[in-house]
């Protein structure tokens, strides 16, 4: 989040969509864009527990998919 959006509009739409099994970043000056290579919105990422890429989606993906990959992790 951050492209568009104040702090705030990022914490509604948290506690709005229960985003709460995810961590969202808050990166107002796009370092995280940057070491992640995010080339537009919207984007998912899926990290290991170090904060490594294992892969990366833009626009719509399948959420049985992030969720195999993620257990393979």
């Amino acid at each position: 989040m951050g492209a568009q959006d104040s702090f705030g509009q990022a914490e509604d739409f948290h506690n709005d969509f229960g985003t709460n099994s995810v961590t969202m970043i808050w990166d107002q000056g796009f370092d995280s864009w940057s070491y992640y290579g995010v080339r537009g919105q919207p984007t998912a990422i899926l990290v290991d527990a170090s904060g490594e890429p294992i892969t990366g989606w833009t626009g719509n993906f399948d959420q049985e998919e992030v969720l195999r990959l993620a257990s393979e992790s």
